[in-house]
């Protein structure tokens, strides 16, 4: 983990280089697809979901949540990302989706720089790199 400065300039700079994105977006895939079938089950995305736990923190203390809540919120964010609705998800819907999300995240960030704590190799941190390579002459 590192402390770095972004702001939605940072993410809207990286989603818009394709080369860029695509690349990452494919590795995160490929990460993802345990079984190298070229989808993305419900499974595999779960395990993606859970590890961000999103749903068992507040304030960074765990709390009690329903397992059935938690599982409807996993099965709807998985839609969200089955654009096709066939109940896998192949990279071009991974593309699509992920572009979604980090154009919302950088919609929310807005342009005032934030310093935040990123995790290696996560979209937020490939982000601040791909920045920092623009930045240098």
């Amino acid at each position: 983990m590192s402390v770095e400065i972004l702001n939605g300039a940072t993410i809207d700079g990286f989603v818009e280089d394709e080369e860029a994105f695509n690349s990452w977006v494919h590795d995160s895939f490929a990460a993802l697809d345990e079984d190298q079938d070229g989808v993305l089950s419900y499974e595999e995305m779960l395990k993606e979901l859970q590890c961000l736990r999103v749903f068992e923190t507040e304030f960074g203390i765990d709390v009690k949540t329903d397992p059935d809540e938690v599982a409807g919120v996993y099965c709807f964010l998985f839609s969200q990302f089955d654009c096709d609705s066939n109940g896998v998800l192949d990279f071009e819907d991974f593309k699509t989706a992920t572009k979604r999300m980090m154009l919302a995240v950088a919609d929310g960030l807005g342009l005032l720089p934030l310093q935040m704590i990123l995790e290696e190799g996560s979209f937020l941190k490939k982000a601040v790199e791909w920045e920092s390579t623009k930045l240098v002459p």
